[in-house]
C-alpha cells in the first residue's frame, strides 16, 4: 500500500518554502505574506512544521466557516470513505447529492429556486452565471461594479473592478460595464453620506433608463452586497433594493455574488438577506464546501433555460464535499453561527474602534458579522474633501508582517492593499477574539515603530 507523505521530514519552514520555490509557478501569492508550512491545524488555530501556533483569521479566505478540521466534517469524511460511495458522479444523483441539495434549498424561499452544481471554484460559478443571463435575455451586455471581485478565469476577470491582473491579459470578455459601487468612507462622487449613496442610487437607475446613455440594455448585473477583496465595503441596503427594483422591472437577471460574505459570515446566511432583497440567481462557493471545493448556483426556476449540458463541469460531482457541506450546513444551523458571527463580529468592530482613537493610522473599522476591514491612511498627510487620509498600503503590509510575526495570521485588500481583512472562522470564541485584538494592537505598534 502506498505510504501518503503527510508527516513532515523537516522541522524547517525554510526548507519547504525553497521547495515550493523551486517546483511552483511564480503565480503563488500566499506564501509571500505568510512564509510558513502547515504541519496540523484544529478549529481556529494553525501549527507550523516548526511547531508554532497561529490564529488563523483567514480561514481560506472565508472557506473554512466551521474553522480546520471541525469534527462534524472529519466525520463526514469518514463517513463517505465507510460508505463505499463513489468520490466522484459528474452530475448523476446519489442519496448524499440529494440530501444536500434538499438542505440547501431550505435556505431559500420554497420552490422558488433550483440548483445548478459548477466546477468547484466561484470563478466557474460566475462564468456559468453570465452565461445563463445571457441565455435567458439574449442579450450581451454585463454591469459590474468599482472594487468588485469575481474571479480570476477570463471572463470572471472581466467583471472584476482590481487591475492588477487584468492589466497583463489583452482582450478580456467584452461588454462589461462598470458602475462606482458606494463607499461610506471614500465615496466615488466626493458626496458622501446619505446625499452620496442616494445620488448613486439615482444615477443606477438614470443610466438605465435614459435612452442616450449610450450602452445597450445589459443581460445581467452582478455584484456582491458586501466586497471581500475590494476591501469590506458595504451596500447600504436602499441601494441594493433599487437595483433589485431596477432590474425586475427592465428583465435585466440580478447576480448575486456570494461566494465569500455567504453562509452566516455577515450575521445572516446570505449577505443580501441584510436588505430583503430576492436575486435572480445566487453564487455559492467557498464555505459551502465544509472546507472542500464546491460551487452551486441557486437559480430562480424561470431564468433556468439551460439546455441539457449547456454549462458541464468534470468535478461538479464532488460527493465528499457535498458530505462536508451537508454536515456544515446543518451546524450552522443548528449552532446559529449566525448570531455567533453577529455577536463576535460587533465585539471585534467595537474593540478595533477604540484602537483607532490610539493609532490614527487606522482610519475606518467597518465590516458585517466575522467579515471585518480595517483601513490603513497615512495620517501626516492631507484630509480629502470628505476628511479621510490618504491610503498607505506600505504600512497595512507592515501590519501584516508584524502580525504574522505575533503568530496572527490575516489578509489585506482593497485598493492599494491599504485594507487589512478579517476573516475569522464562525465558531472563533470570545476568548480568541480578545487574544486577536491582542496580538493586533502588538503588531500595529511594532509596524509604526519599523516604518515611521
Amino acid at each position: 500500500m502506498t505510504k501518503i507523505p503527510v508527516m513532515p521530514v523537516q522541522t524547517s519552514n525554510d526548507y519547504y518554502l525553497t521547495r515550493q520555490t523551486e517546483m511552483e509557478s511564480n503565480v503563488r501569492s500566499y506564501p509571500r505574506k505568510l512564509p510558513l508550512a502547515i504541519a496540523k491545524a484544529q478549529g481556529c488555530w494553525v501549527t507550523d512544521v516548526e511547531g508554532n501556533e497561529y490564529l488563523d483569521c483567514l480561514a481560506g479566505a472565508g472557506t473554512l466557516a466551521l474553522g480546520h478540521n471541525h469534527p462534524a466534517v472529519i466525520q463526514a469524511i469518514q463517513g463517505v470513505l465507510a460508505s463505499g460511495l463513489p468520490l466522484h458522479t459528474l452530475d448523476l444523483t446519489t442519496p448524499l447529492k440529494d440530501a444536500f441539495s434538499e438542505e440547501l434549498l431550505s435556505f431559500f424561499p420554497k420552490n422558488e429556486y433550483c440548483l445548478q452544481f459548477c466546477g468547484p471554484s466561484g470563478a466557474d460559478g460566475t462564468e456559468a452565471a453570465i452565461k445563463l443571463a445571457k441565455t435567458y435575455t439574449g442579450r450581451g451586455n454585463v454591469i459590474s461594479f468599482s472594487g468588485g471581485y469575481h474571479g480570476m478565469t477570463h471572463g470572471s476577470l472581466s467583471m472584476t473592478g482590481n487591475l492588477n491582473a487584468k492589466n497583463a491579459v489583452q482582450n478580456l470578455m467584452a461588454g462589461v460595464q462598470f458602475m462606482p459601487y458606494p463607499h461610506e468612507y471614500r465615496c466615488p462622487l466626493g458626496i458622501g453620506g446619505e446625499a452620496g449613496v442616494d445620488a448613486l442610487t439615482y444615477y443606477f437607475e438614470n443610466f438605465i433608463e435614459d435612452v442616450e446613455s449610450g450602452v445597450v440594455k445589459p443581460a445581467a448585473v452582478i455584484l456582491e452586497a458586501i466586497q471581500g477583496e475590494g476591501g469590506v465595503v458595504i451596500a447600504p441596503a436602499k441601494w441594493l433594493q433599487k437595483i433589485r427594483e431596477v432590474t425586475k422591472k427592465h428583465g435585466i437577471v440580478l447576480i448575486l455574488d456570494e461566494v465569500q460574505a455567504g453562509f452566516c459570515r455577515s450575521g445572516k446566511m446570505f449577505a443580501y438577506e441584510h436588505a430583503g432583497i430576492d436575486p435572480d440567481i445566487v453564487v455559492m462557493s467557498k464555505a459551502i464546501g465544509g472546507s472542500l471545493p464546491l460551487a452551486v448556483l441557486a437559480i430562480k426556476k424561470e431564468i433556468d433555460v439551460w439546455q441539457p449540458a449547456g454549462h458541464t463541469g468534470t468535478f461538479r460531482g464532488n460527493q465528499m464535499a457535498m458530505a462536508t457541506g451537508y454536515a456544515s450546513l446543518k451546524i450552522m444551523k443548528e449552532q446559529n453561527l449566525a448570531q455567533n458571527a453577529q455577536e463576535r463580529g460587533e465585539f471585534l468592530i467595537a474593540e478595533l474602534q477604540k484602537l483607532a482613537q490610539t493609532y490614527r493610522c487606522i482610519g475606518n473599522v467597518r465590516g458585517r458579522g466575522l467579515m471585518i476591514g480595517i483601513e490603513i491612511v497615512d495620517e501626516r498627510q492631507p484630509q480629502d474633501r470628505l476628511g479621510a487620509y490618504p491610503a498607505d498600503g506600505a504600512l497595512a503590509a507592515e501590519i501584516q508582517k508584524a502580525c504574522f510575526q505575533h503568530k496572527l495570521l490575516l489578509e489585506r485588500g482593497g485598493r492599494g492593499g491599504n485594507v487589512v481583512r478579517i476573516l475569522c472562522p464562525l465558531i472563533i470564541t470570545q476568548a480568541e477574539c480578545e487574544e486577536m485584538i491582542k496580538r493586533f494592537s502588538q503588531a500595529v505598534c511594532d509596524a509604526l515603530k519599523a516604518v515611521r
